[in-house]
């Protein structure tokens, strides 16, 4: 329990910026559920390069305001793009 001021402002702070970092993650688990559902349905190429980029879009926003490092960033859009690049191939 905050007993000063400036300990009770950082309990707010800290509130606040575990929403904004939650909303970010989910956005980012969203996104990434979809495009894994696009691929197990079996959609057509073009339609999963979009949602690769619109996850490219999303775990760059998270690593530029630190929700996640970039380096988790990275790595996770390392492995999306394997995916992505398997499933073009099987596809052709």
């Amino acid at each position: 329990m905050p007993n000063n001021a400036s300990a009770k402002k950082r309990v707010r702070q800290t509130a606040k910026k575990t929403m904004i970092n939650k909303a970010v993650k989910t956005k980012f688990r969203n996104a990434s559920k979809k495009l894994y559902k696009a691929i197990e349905q079996g959609e057509d190429v073009s339609s999963v390069a979009t949602m690769l980029s619109e996850v490219y879009s999303t775990l760059d926003k998270a690593a530029k305001v630190g929700t996640i490092h970039k380096n988790t960033a990275s790595r996770k859009k390392a492995r999306l793009t394997a995916t992505v690049k398997s499933y073009v191939q099987a596809k052709q």
